[in-house]
Parts: C-alpha cells; sequence; structure tokens
C-alpha cells in the first residue's frame, strides 16, 4: 500500500464515519506546496466519546488501533495512532483541542477532492502557520522547508492580514516575514 493508497482508504472511512476532521501536516503541505516524501498521515478530528467504539470498528482489520489509545487521547497529548497492518504506515489522529488557533483554523478548513475522495484540509495560510508553529516546538528543516513551499506557490492567494495576526499570536513573526520577503526559499531537490 502506498501513500496515496492509505490516503484514500483513511479519507473513504473517516467520511463513512460522519466525523469532522481535517488533513494536515506534509500532505496538505504536499497539496499546497512543494511536493515531497512523506511516510504519514494526520488528521485532527472532532471525536466525542460516545463515537470511540465506531472509530475503532471502522478501522479494524487493516490497522492496528487500540481502543485504550484512543480513550487515552482525550488527556494530553490528545493523539492516538493507527498503524496500516499492510504496509506499516502510521497514521496520526489528534483530538481538536479549545486552543483559540486550532479552533480556527478547524473552522477554517475546505473540502477538496483528494484523488476521486472528497476531503476536508487545512488552509493554506493554516499550514504555514502550523508547520511554523510546530518548528518552534522541535525544530525542523522539514517543517520551514514545507511552509516555505507553501509561500512559493501560493504567495499571491494567501491571505496575509490572517498570516500576519496570527503568526503574531504564535509568536513565529520573524520567520513569517522572512518566508513571504522571500528570505527563506524552498529546498530544491
Amino acid at each position: 500500500m502506498t501513500e496515496r493508497e492509505l490516503l484514500v482508504d483513511c479519507l473513504r472511512r473517516l467520511n463513512r464515519l460522519d466525523l469532522a476532521y481535517m488533513l494536515t501536516g506534509s500532505m496538505v503541505s504536499n497539496y499546497w506546496g512543494i511536493p515531497r516524501t512523506t511516510h504519514d498521515l494526520d488528521f485532527v478530528i472532532q471525536l466525542p466519546p460516545s463515537a470511540v467504539r465506531r472509530m475503532v470498528e471502522e478501522f479494524q482489520g487493516d490497522f492496528f488501533l487500540d481502543e485504550a489509545a484512543v480513550r487515552a487521547a482525550f488527556q494530553p497529548p490528545h493523539q492516538f495512532n493507527a498503524i496500516d497492518t499492510r504496509s506499516e504506515l502510521k497514521v496520526d489522529f489528534w483530538l481538536l483541542k479549545p486552543e483559540p488557533f486550532e479552533r480556527e483554523m478547524f473552522s477554517r478548513r475546505t473540502r477538496v477532492e483528494l484523488f476521486g475522495e472528497p476531503a476536508w484540509i487545512c488552509t493554506a495560510e493554516d499550514v504555514v502557520l502550523h508547520k511554523l508553529y510546530w518548528n518552534q516546538i522541535t525544530p525542523s528543516d522539514r517543517q520551514v522547508g514545507d511552509a516555505a513551499g507553501v509561500v512559493a506557490v501560493q504567495q499571491d492567494a494567501l491571505d496575509a492580514n490572517y498570516l500576519r495576526r496570527w503568526a503574531g499570536e504564535l509568536q513565529v513573526a520573524g520567520v513569517l516575514e522572512d518566508l513571504l520577503s522571500g528570505r527563506i526559499k524552498p529546498k530544491r531537490t
């Protein structure tokens, strides 16, 4: 199973569950920016405790997904994963947190079609901000490179006022300005 096939499979399962979700991470920076290889999927989901059993059942069979781990995600770090037994690729699920930026990002998600499947993904602006925020927590050239790739491809379409407002809140304004001005460029492969 390829990453693309895994993405389609997960989208179908999440759409059947009828849960509010959003694809984030490198798959979405690939969508909005300059693609790179990635080996996992990242979803933010709204998962009420009453839907945990349905979630586990929907992913049963082809995935290792521990119900206890899903239930534990209602406490920090609010994350659990499913391992695809066919490929050993990992799918990370993050529960939507009550933090202002996360709520705003989730409310702005957009519906697109990915490989023939309907999908909810975060906006280009939110990919940039989220990548810069995560780079602050765990510095990585990949995070900044992904953000630079999105800015390079989407620059004229980006809402600069939105980016600057949240960059200030997230304390990533300096690196955002370096991206927007072209001082940080995407890596060439």
